[in-house]
């Protein structure tokens, strides 16, 4: 860290958590339900989420996918045995119920809150007609203070089946998009890359490393930004497989890796996703980010 960074601060209030640093905005995680007229109905996600300079990177219910938002993590399937409950991803037949968020306490000038969210759908009802949560989601976020170029923020998801033959899944097609992603804004310049050099966006997705580098005019009076997402190597399966698109869309770190394969949550061992968002400025050789990479490898 550099020598002035300072302490982050976080306001939890009951529909937001709020990250700022001195004067400036980091991010605001949403606890309660947004919608656009009672339709989209989303919470449990972060938007906005702020470049190094103050500028809005992210999106909220965009025009040509209003269920896209800011940094989240869904998927599409979402079934008990044989029985499908809802898509997380298109919101239909499902909500995130967020009965707590908490400051854990850090011992370090970063900010840490922990979210306790239910998965529910009106398809899956107990015996008196209420719904009843099907999966016990643990977020963590962590934001750290800004370095003289960047900003790191982890994200820890746990999930844990609350019914047996919980499984989840990407699309029901050959992309099989799910999981972490991003909706940010996508100027013309838009470039990808990984630690193998430029990325080129295909429909299907793309092959690269566990990281991936967005860059492009982001900044404010559009100046050049970055958002670097990074994938941890302890998160189950395989983490290559992007979906990247450079017009009104978003960005998704794909799982599971089979896609439109389902894969089970266990009811005793939550599934742990790991990722870290790197805020930063100028080209592509400002940061090391193999570096950055190895180190956060070693953080978990």
């Amino acid at each position: 860290m550099s020598a002035e960074a300072q302490s982050v601060s976080v306001e939890i209030n009951k529909d937001q958590a709020y990250f700022t640093e001195g004067n400036d905005s980091i991010l605001v995680y949403q606890i309660t339900e947004k919608s656009q007229n009672g339709n989209y109905k989303r919470a449990n996600y972060i938007h906005p989420l702020y470049s190094l300079d103050g500028e809005i990177l992210t999106e909220d219910f965009p025009e040509d996918h209003l269920h896209h938002r800011g940094i989240f993590w869904a998927w599409h399937q979402l079934y008990i045995g044989n029985k499908r409950i809802g898509d997380g991803w298109e919101i239909e037949n499902f909500k995130w119920d967020v009965t707590s968020v908490k400051e854990i306490e850090n011992h370090n000038i970063s900010k840490t809150i922990q979210a306790e969210v239910y998965w529910k759908s009106n398809l899956w009802l107990d015996s008196e007609g209420y719904e009843k949560p099907f999966v016990k989601e643990i977020t963590s976020i962590t934001v750290y203070p800004k370095t003289e170029n960047y900003r790191a923020i982890d994200i820890e998801i746990r999930l844990l089946a609350l019914e047996p033959d919980m499984r989840i899944g990407g699309s029901e097609d050959e992309k099989g998009y799910g999981g972490f992603s991003s909706r940010i804004k996508l100027p013309e310049d838009i470039n990808f890359t990984s630690c193998k050099g430029k990325v080129t966006p295909e429909n299907l997705p793309v092959k690269a490393a566990n990281w991936m580098d967005i860059s492009g005019a982001l900044g404010k009076d559009s100046s050049q930004a970055r958002l670097t997402i990074f994938c941890h190597p302890s998160n189950p399966g395989k983490q290559n497989r992007w979906i990247l698109r450079q017009k009104r869309s978003m960005q998704n770190a794909v799982y599971p890796f089979s896609g439109a394969k389902t894969v089970a949550l266990s009811n005793n061992k939550p599934t742990i996703l790991r990722y870290r968002l790197l805020i930063h400025n100028g080209n592509a050789n400002t940061l090391n980010l193999p570096k950055i990479y190895k180190a956060y490898k070693k953080a978990y």
